[in-house]
């Protein structure tokens, strides 16, 4: 199951970052502008993050697996229709369905894990599916660049329909269903609206859905800002920026993967407020460094990976802290996370590129509020109002 739960979990990441070798091809296939084809990637986001409030508590009402079905349908289709898109704005419309259909996998997914673990345990299974979070970013973009030089960019989007079928094919034989008497017993009694609302006025889950957000935020920041800070700013190849990716990618793992050790002798929430300071003493230190200018490029990576590998302490034990709060209403909880984490994730890569001055500073300062906050939220909020059950 748990290979299953992390294959849903890399539909976003596999469609955004297998694309992005292929904008400036695409642009040139449509004769187009880089930013008219960069749409699709923000209308993929608005549908990845709208319609996670539509699926979560869809699958509280009527299970987890009609939804989660019919949202991957939609994501086939969609990728079968972009690979035969005839223009930009005809790419833009179906990407945006296709994140419609992506993002069912992201939030009943977790649902899922919290109906069959409890706090503890499903604290060590994200961990688990942080590998694959923390492997996609690496491997979809080779893996897109790979299919461009032996075909076109078109097969990047055939490849995304034949990874649908997979999960497809696996969801329909090998999921069974797993939402809890409970939890159809609370949907049907309520309206989704009014369940997303009453969530959204619980403190202790704010503070874990804002330790989530902003921490998500962060990581958006770096991935958005640090390919022109790396490779424009000081000078590095792509080859290089790559490898240097991939060595922060590699911390995340590692540090998600010795996440899971820890859980075997320290609560989800001693580790997270343990790394939510760590990572927040990071971010302080990388923006002083960027201040400063001192250190150079050495100094700014190795605070990132600090960050970097801080998140893989964090991430795993938020979600589980945060779908502990309400297990009757898990797929809610869900939805609201993946909202917020977007949308807060798209308010910070905004702000930063509204100040790229083509120094670190505006990337640092940006990661370490987003920290600060972060801690803040863990800190200020868990602490008190209904007690966590699981």
């Amino acid at each position: 199951m748990v290979v299953l739960l992390g294959g849903l979990t890399a539909f976003g990441a596999l469609s955004i970052d297998m694309y992005l070798p292929a904008l400036p091809v695409i642009a040139a296939d449509f004769g187009a502008s880089d930013g008219v084809v960069e749409r699709s990637l923000a209308t993929f986001l608005a549908g990845l993050a709208l319609g996670q409030l539509f699926y979560g508590p869809l699958s509280d009402r009527i299970g987890r697996r009609p939804p989660l079905i019919a949202g991957i349908a939609i994501y086939v289709l969609a990728s079968v229709l972009c690979a035969f898109a005839a223009s930009p704005n005809m790419l833009a419309a179906l990407r945006f369905g296709q994140g419609l259909g992506a993002c069912a996998g992201m939030v009943i997914s977790r649902a899922i894990v919290r109906d069959v673990f409890d706090h503890q345990e499903s604290a060590r299974v994200f961990s688990m599916i942080m590998l694959v979070f923390g492997l996609a970013p690496v491997l979809a973009p080779l893996l897109g660049s790979y299919l461009m030089v032996v075909t076109n960019w078109r097969a990047i989007f055939v490849f995304m329909t034949l990874f649908g079928l997979v999960m497809l094919y696996a969801i329909v034989f090998r999921l069974g269903e797993t939402r809890s008497d409970a939890t159809e017993a609370t949907a049907r009694g309520e309206h989704p609206i009014a369940a997303l609302a009453l969530l959204a006025t619980n403190r202790k889950l704010l503070g874990y859905l804002l330790a989530s957000a902003c921490n998500s935020a962060c990581l958006f920041t770096y991935i958005s800002a640090s390919p022109a800070l790396i490779m424009g700013t000081y000078g590095i190849s792509p080859t290089g920026f790559g490898w240097l990716f991939g060595v922060n990618a590699l911390g995340l793992i590692v540090a998600s993967q010795l996440n899971r050790v820890a859980l075997a002798r320290f609560r989800a929430d001693s580790v997270l407020a343990v790394a939510s300071i760590v990572a927040a003493l990071f971010g302080f230190a990388l923006l002083a460094l960027s201040l400063l200018n001192v250190g150079g490029l050495a100094a700014v990576m190795v605070m990132l990976f600090g960050i970097l590998s801080s998140f893989g302490f964090i991430m795993g034990n938020a979600s589980a802290g945060a779908l502990s709060v309400d297990p009757a209403r898990s797929g809610s909880v869900s939805a609201l996370m993946g909202a917020t984490g977007f949308t807060v994730g798209g308010l910070a890569m905004t702000i930063t590129s509204l100040f790229a001055d083509g120094t670190a500073i505006p990337m640092a300062a940006v990661m370490c509020l987003s920290l600060v906050i972060a801690a803040v939220a863990f800190f200020g909020l868990t602490r008190e109002g209904s007690p966590s059950r699981g």
